[in-house]
């Protein structure tokens, strides 16, 4: 049986990084059914950026609908003061080194950008 569980981890403080390839990539691989179930992490610099940009918030918030998890490392969004800013756009924020190693044990497909 194929594996259908996908999990894409956005690290990077890139817009055009995040606008022209992750959220573009993640959004269809749930909307398109490329994969069944789509996690997707906000690790890192990425919490900023997406903190403080209204169109990669808008992607987000189409990506929520669509049925992807949306998941966010909470030192990192502590480190950058972006915790309330983060779970009021629907993400779940938690610490996320124990989730992530489960995904990889788990045999889900994982990417990182």
């Amino acid at each position: 049986m194929m594996n259908e569980k996908l999990v894409v981890v956005w690290t990077s403080g890139d817009k055009d990084v995040a606008k022209n390839m992750v959220f573009m990539y993640t959004l269809n691989a749930k909307k398109r059914g490329w994969f069944e179930d789509v996690t997707f992490i906000v690790w890192g610099p990425s919490s900023k950026l997406l903190s403080d940009d209204a169109e990669l918030q808008g992607t987000v918030k189409e990506m929520i609908e669509e049925g992807v998890k949306l998941e966010a490392c909470l030192r990192c969004a502590e480190n950058y003061g972006v915790v309330e800013r983060l779970k009021d756009m629907g993400i779940d924020v938690k610490l996320m080194g124990e989730p992530l190693s489960n995904y990889l044990k788990d045999d889900r497909k994982v990417i990182t950008f």
